[in-house]
C-alpha cells in the first residue's frame, strides 16, 4: 500500500489544499480527491432532546472544519423525511457538504427518483447508496430494486452533478458466501461509483487486505474507512453482531472497568491508533461514526492531526 504524506494531517483545513474545492456545494469525490479528509455520520433524532442534542454537537464541531458529514437513513427508510430535512438544513447552514445514505430495497424507482430529484432542487448531491436489508422474515421486500448498484445507476440517470458512494464491508458482508465473489461484487460496485465508505471495524489489517483483495481486481476507487469509538461498549456489541464484525472484547472490558477521564483516554487511544495505522497504509481520510456525540471526536482529530 502506497504511503501518504507524514506532513500532510493539520497543514490546513480540510478541502482547504491546494486546488481543493470548499463550501457545501463541493462534491465528496472531489474532497477525498484531494483529502486527506475528516468526516463524521449523524443519525436524524427522535425527539426533541435529541434534536437539540444534535445541534449543540454540529456547534461543538465547528473548529474541526469538517470535510463532510453523512445522515443515515434507517432501516427500511423509516427515517426518511427526518433525514432528507436533517440533510437539507445542515447542507444549507453549514460549509461542508452533507450526504445523505439511502437505501432501496422495498422502494420503488418513482419514490427515489423524486427524492433524488428533491435533493437536487435543495443542492444536495452527495449520496451513500444503500441496499438496505431485506425483511428480517424472509419475506419479499416488494419496491423495484434489489442490489445497491441499481441505485448508483438510478442516481447516475440523474446527471454528472451528483456523487456517489457505497458501503464497502472490510470483514466481508454479512450475507456473504465466500470471500472471493464478496470481493467480486464490491469491485463492481466500486467501480460503478466514486468512493466507497466501510462498516465499522477494529483492525486496520482487515481495511488494507480488503483493499489488496479490490487492487488484484484492477478496482482503485478510493474507499474510507468508517472508525467506531468504543465509547458505548455494549452498544457497539450489538451493532458489531447485526453487521457481521468483530468485536474487540478485551478492549470493552478495559473501557468498561475504567471511570471519568480514564475511561475517555482509553477510547480516545484506541480510535486514534486505529485511525493513525489507517493513515500510515493510505487511508484517503477518516470518517468517524460519533453517535451526535463531540468529544470523543474532537480529542481523536485533535490526537491524529485532521483538525
Amino acid at each position: 500500500m502506497a504511503e501518504r504524506d507524514a506532513d500532510a494531517p493539520g497543514d490546513a483545513p480540510r478541502g482547504a489544499s491546494s486546488g481543493a474545492p470548499t463550501g457545501s456545494d463541493a462534491r465528496i469525490a472531489d474532497l477525498i480527491a484531494a483529502g486527506p479528509t475528516l468526516s463524521v455520520e449523524f443519525f436524524p433524532p427522535k425527539t426533541d432532546e435529541g434534536a437539540e442534542q444534535l445541534d449543540r454537537t454540529v456547534r461543538e464541531l465547528e473548529p474541526l472544519s469538517l470535510s463532510f458529514v453523512s445522515v443515515t437513513y434507517g432501516a427500511g427508510g423509516s427515517t426518511r423525511d427526518r433525514t432528507r430535512d436533517l440533510v437539507v438544513r445542515l447542507n444549507k447552514e453549514q460549509g461542508y457538504p452533507a450526504m445523505a445514505h439511502l437505501t432501496c430495497v422495498g422502494s420503488t424507482r418513482d419514490e427515489l427518483g423524486g427524492l433524488l430529484d428533491d435533493y437536487d432542487e435543495h443542492g444536495v448531491h452527495d449520496v451513500l447508496a444503500l441496499a438496505g436489508d431485506p425483511p428480517a422474515d424472509g419475506s419479499s421486500a416488494g419496491g423495484d430494486f434489489t442490489y445497491a448498484l441499481e441505485l448508483v445507476e438510478l442516481v447516475r440517470e440523474r446527471g454528472p452533478q451528483f456523487s456517489v458512494g457505497v458501503a464497502a464491508h472490510p470483514e466481508l458482508h454479512p450475507r456473504s458466501t465466500d470471500r472471493s465473489s464478496d470481493r467480486d461484487h464490491l469491485a463492481e460496485k466500486l467501480r460503478a461509483a466514486d468512493f466507497g465508505v466501510t462498516q465499522f471495524f477494529f483492525d486496520a489489517d482487515d481495511y488494507t487486505s480488503m483493499l489488496d483483495d479490490l487492487a488484484r481486481r484492477d478496482c482503485t476507487t478510493p474507499v474510507l474507512p468508517g472508525v467506531m469509538p468504543l465509547s458505548n461498549p455494549a452498544g457497539i456489541a450489538r451493532m458489531a453482531e447485526m453487521s457481521g464484525a468483530s468485536f474487540p472484547t478485551g478492549l470493552a472490558a478495559r473501557v468498561e472497568a475504567a471511570d471519568g477521564a480514564e475511561r475517555d483516554r482509553i477510547v480516545v487511544e484506541s480510535a486514534a491508533g486505529l485511525c493513525r495505522a489507517l493513515l500510515d497504509a493510505g487511508a484517503p481520510g477518516i470518517h468517524l461514526y460519533c453517535l451526535n456525540r463531540s468529544p470523543i471526536v474532537l480529542a481523536v482529530a485533535r490526537e491524529i492531526g485532521l483538525r
